[in-house]
């Protein structure tokens, strides 16, 4: 194999871990801090990519910087879920929480779905901007804008927020209570507040993951289940506990998809990701980014 048509893998495989990380960080934040699973959060992946869609569509606006209308769109979506559908969940304990939420997410899942399926119908849809097919070459390794784009604004997220957790009054809330919500209640955070701040910057993040599926592979209906397995694969391999590590998680599960589809068989790279799924459970249970 040459040496372009391996770093060139390698590099889309770093683009395409980007957004497995972006879409991970927002299950894991609420994972780690609410302990309950969102199986519908590949349905806001979804949504933020359908309001994506319909933005550029109807107003001609570029889906990066249409982020300023989705992340707050999604933000609200998030507030709504949490107010009308979680906020009974949250104040259950242990396992009856898990299972509750995963039994309630899945019936979201659902009317999302159809939901989704009678505003746009099943078609498959994309966002095809003028340069798409545009990009840096450097040394026979291509380097489109729209990837490049998805990468730097991935990083910036991460960035972000890891200053709002660990830099501001609202983010140190919302650690405190990850780590103990009973303490965090007694020093005088309002956990509820906290539990709704919490999944509506989950929902953000799934909006960013949104636009960036659009742009970059395709939107239907039915792809939430797809962008949900991938986020709790990523959530294995980062730990539970990691809300950061997911995004480094989902890097190394894109690169390790694409070096697999180039060096075994494409048609096995879904398989790959999911054999280190269970290696990792079996070797490390605590996950690559955590300590036991």
């Amino acid at each position: 194999m040459r040496i372009e048509t391996f770093l060139q893998t390698l590099v889309f495989g770093l683009f395409t871990g980007g957004i497995y990380g972006v879409a991970a960080m927002g299950l894991a934040l609420v994972f780690g801090v609410l302990k309950m699973l969102n199986i519908a959060h590949g349905e806001l992946v979804m949504l933020g990519g359908y309001v994506s869609f319909w933005v550029f569509s109807a107003f001609g606006i570029d889906p990066f910087a249409s982020l300023v209308i989705v992340i707050p769109a999604l933000f609200i979506v998030g507030l709504a879920l949490d107010r009308t559908v979680y906020r009974h969940i949250v104040r259950l304990l242990g396992e009856e929480k898990i299972k509750n939420s995963m039994l309630v997410s899945f019936g979201l899942t659902l009317v999302l779905q159809n939901l989704a399926q009678w505003l746009f119908t099943a078609d498959e849809r994309s966002i095809q901007v003028a340069y798409a097919g545009d990009g840096f070459n450097i040394y026979g390794v291509l380097l489109p804008y729209t990837r490049l784009a998805t990468l730097g604004i991935a990083l910036a997220a991460i960035l972000a927020l890891n200053y709002f957790l660990h830099k501001t009054y609202p983010g140190k809330a919302i650690l405190a209570t990850a780590e103990d919500f009973e303490s965090a209640e007694l020093a005088g955070i309002n956990i509820h507040r906290v539990y709704m701040m919490t999944f509506a910057l989950g929902a953000s993040l799934a909006a960013i993951a949104g636009t960036f599926v659009t742009v970059t592979y395709g939107l239907s209906p039915s792809i939430g289940i797809i962008w949900t397995l991938k986020a709790l694969i990523v959530i294995v391999l980062a730990g539970t506990g990691s809300i950061l590590g997911a995004f480094p998680a989902g890097i190394l599960l894109g690169v390790v998809e694409a070096l697999s589809g180039t060096f075994i068989d494409p048609s096995y790279h879904e398989v790959v990701g999911l054999v280190i799924f269970i290696l990792v459970l079996i070797v490390r249970p605590q996950g690559l980014f955590t300590r036991k």
